[in-house]
């Protein structure tokens, strides 16, 4: 998806908005001429890369001079040479003076603590005092607002804040990671009375770190994950797959609690394949109505017995945590709140986790499933379903990208090898 492409120009993007960052740069470190990028970056974004950049600047200089910092010092480090200079870029950007902004649409619990009120509020907390206070926020990858408002505190810290009932699910959730030997960034320090929060006009939350900052790279860079998953990549697809499987596991025993929405991949893809219908005679794919006649009936019915539950939603190679080796966590399953079918997780994760050929997507696969299987036992239907289960995310995708970019191109080359080797998908466990 588009989405896929541009999400590590989006996380550069933030990591570097202090520097230079240019058009061209985000272009080839995505491996595309520039304007295609920029026309991508745009359908995605609804935003020009120049406007984009622009904005996220304005929103981290006002976030940082709200907490407290001095303006002067830190518009300049966000690239204005004045302050005259952010004042008019920021009222051209959202119509109004950033004191007006704040007064209007931060929220209570957003950026307006400052740091010494933060600084009160980690009082109720058995740590060493005035330790270095960062923003951390959780944003939402395309919007750029804040979905989980979090700072670093220290080295070793998070102190996070949400609607209670958001609160409240994700610890649910990370004690029941903790049950399964997964570490979670959500898993409560009990404050100085014993409580997992701190409970007053806002709930906080102090949690420990958990491994190293999100990465922006596919899992096969064994350098950023800490581990040889490229050389050893058998063995570590298997162990991703005993980690999902933990992770289902711990998932399904809050679900009741958390009341996920319901996702239906099969009318997903039935409905995604009337597009593709149309998208295979105009790019003369020549897929057969026997393809989609046998997804119909054949995944039709094995869809209604398969197992549905909370699952992970986006399980990638930022999503992943390993030490020395080991999976120890799964980030990422706070953004989400989907029941969806246990296949959908694994069937993902072998794609984003895989960046060489075919055949050794075949192998990930292979391994992530039986590293699965080995933890909790996939059904005789599941096994059955996992290359329908690889066409409905196939179409869905290329339904989504209307056949119109390079990227959409390859996606159609894969589609038509899934409609052509069912075979080889068969027998995978």
């Amino acid at each position: 998806m588009i989405q896929d492409i541009i999400k590590p120009s989006l996380a550069y993007i933030e990591q570097n908005l202090k520097t230079d960052i240019t058009a061209d740069e985000l272009a080839e470190m995505a491996n595309y001429s520039t304007g295609h990028f920029c026309r991508m970056f745009a359908q995605a974004m609804d935003s020009t890369v120049a406007s984009y950049i622009l904005k996220r600047r304005l929103d981290h200089a006002l976030a940082e001079t709200a907490l407290g910092r001095k303006a002067i010092g830190v518009v300049f480090e966000y690239g204005f040479d004045t302050y005259a200079g952010f004042y008019k870029a920021f009222v051209k950007m959202y119509g109004c003076s950033p004191k007006k902004y704040l007064q209007i649409y931060i929220k209570p619990e957003g950026i307006m603590h400052s740091e010494k009120n933060l600084q009160i509020i980690l009082g109720n907390w058995d740590i060493a005092k005035g330790l270095k206070i960062e923003d951390a926020a959780i944003r939402n990858w395309k919007t750029g607002e804040i979905d989980w408002q979090m700072w670093k505190i220290g080295d070793d810290y998070y102190l996070i804040t949400n609607e209670r009932s958001k609160m409240i699910r994700n610890m649910r959730i990370a004690k029941a990671l903790q049950k399964e030997g997964l570490a979670s960034e959500f898993l409560p320090i009990p404050t100085n009375t014993g409580n997992d929060y701190l409970d007053g006009e806002h709930v906080f939350m102090l949690t420990k770190k958990v491994g190293e900052p999100r990465i922006t790279q596919p899992l096969s860079d064994a350098e950023l994950m800490g581990m040889t998953f490229h050389e050893n990549r058998a063995k570590s697809a298997y162990k991703l797959g005993q980690a999902i499987a933990r992770l289902h596991r711990a998932l399904k025993s809050v679900q009741d609690d958390v009341k996920p929405y319901e996702a239906n991949l099969y009318a997903q893809g039935l409905k995604s394949s009337e597009k593709v219908k149309e998208i295979s005679l105009k790019y003369n794919m020549g897929m057969g109505e026997d393809f989609f006649d046998d997804y119909k009936q054949t995944f039709g019915g094995l869809y209604k017995g398969l197992p549905k539950q909370l699952i992970h939603g986006n399980p990638t190679g930022d999503s992943v945590v390993f030490e020395n080796g080991e999976v120890v966590g799964l980030k990422g399953y706070e953004i989400y709140n989907i029941s969806h079918v246990r296949l959908f997780d694994i069937v993902y994760c072998a794609g984003e986790t895989n960046t060489g050929p075919l055949e050794t997507y075949l192998k990930t696969l292979k391994s992530i499933l039986a590293g699965y299987d080995s933890i909790d036992p996939l059904t005789a239907q599941e096994k059955q379903s996992v290359y329908y289960v690889l066409c409905s995310i196939g179409m869905n995708m290329l339904a989504h990208l209307d056949g119109a970019l390079d990227v959409s191109k390859r996606n159609r080359e894969a589609l038509v090898f899934l409609s052509k080797n069912k075979e080889l998908f068969v027998n995978l466990q």
